[in-house]
């Protein structure tokens, strides 16, 4: 870990596990942590994350984000197959757990806070430990278990209760529930504003008992790995800027579909292209 007195505020602060995929390719970076903080670095933030990782992971592609690294055995690795049913994703590695102390005192007062799970590793608790931020959530990893040969699936999300009264604004997908609208009702009667994306197909925005649906621009899908969290990031930091979840996701679904027609992290926008779809918006607004 990195000595925490010298480490300077930031805008964004997203606390999870910066992941290793293995893919065919090779071993690639990976996590809501790693594209969420290089979409949140081309919005212009100073951008820090709080990890727990192997101390020979490689975070060069990370240059110009401040990381509160905690040391871990192993760092969280992913695994995805491919077959005619469907995905199947292992967990090969958990890196360790994260807690307030893993925080920077200089950033327990960011103006963004993203918790970011993968494999459960941010306590609750830290939903109610920044009282000053607006902190949002993307709660896949809440939701994600595994059995023995680490066969990834989904499991119900019992510490709900203890994070959600707690936060501004959640992200997620509808594949995080596997389709069920009882989860998707359920959290959205408990937060003030629920985004559920669902791919191609685009997202919905419940804000306080309203909903609204938003459909992307169509593009040629190359690789959709990252673009939630992507979403995500554009998402928070709009809403931070705006108070309004309708503009805030407008600028997300532009970024977000065009992350997909990249491989992996080349799919983070460029300042260039975070400028153009703000510019787009406020010209042409999507509905």
């Amino acid at each position: 870990m990195q000595n925490l007195a010298k480490i300077e505020p930031v805008d964004y602060l997203i606390i999870g596990h910066i992941t290793q995929d293995v893919t065919p390719d090779g071993n690639k970076l990976g996590g809501t942590a790693s594209y969420a903080s290089l979409t949140a670095l081309a919005f212009g933030q100073r951008v820090g994350i709080v990890t727990a990782c192997s101390p020979d992971l490689q975070l060069d592609q990370l240059s110009g984000i401040s990381i509160a690294r905690k040391n871990s055995l192993h760092t969280s690795t992913f695994r995805n197959t491919y077959t005619p049913q469907g995905r199947i994703q292992y967990i090969l590695h958990v890196a360790d757990t994260l807690e307030l102390e893993d925080v920077p005192p200089a950033w327990r007062n960011t103006p963004i806070v993203h918790l970011g799970p993968l494999t459960g590793e941010i306590s609750p608790a830290l939903a109610r430990s920044f009282p000053n931020s607006l902190t949002g959530i993307t709660p896949q990893g809440w939701m994600r278990g595994w059995n023995g040969e680490g066969v990834v699936s989904y499991k119900p999300w019992d510490e709900a209760d203890q994070v959600l009264p707690y936060i501004q604004a959640a992200v997620m997908s509808i594949e995080d529930v596997r389709g069920s609208e009882d989860v998707v009702a359920s959290f959205a009667s408990q937060l003030s504003i629920l985004v559920v994306t669902e791919g191609a197909a685009g997202s919905r925005v419940y804000w306080n008992g309203d909903v609204r649906y938003f459909r992307p621009p169509q593009e040629v899908e190359v690789d959709p790995v990252g673009a939630g969290d992507i979403f995500a990031a554009a998402f928070f930091i709009k809403l931070f800027q705006t108070r309004d979840p309708w503009e805030a996701v407008k600028l997300a679904t532009l970024v977000a579909a065009n992350s997909v027609t990249r491989v992996g992290i080349q799919g983070v926008p460029t300042p260039s292209e975070v400028s153009q779809f703000t510019t787009q918006i406020v010209e042409h607004p999507i509905k």
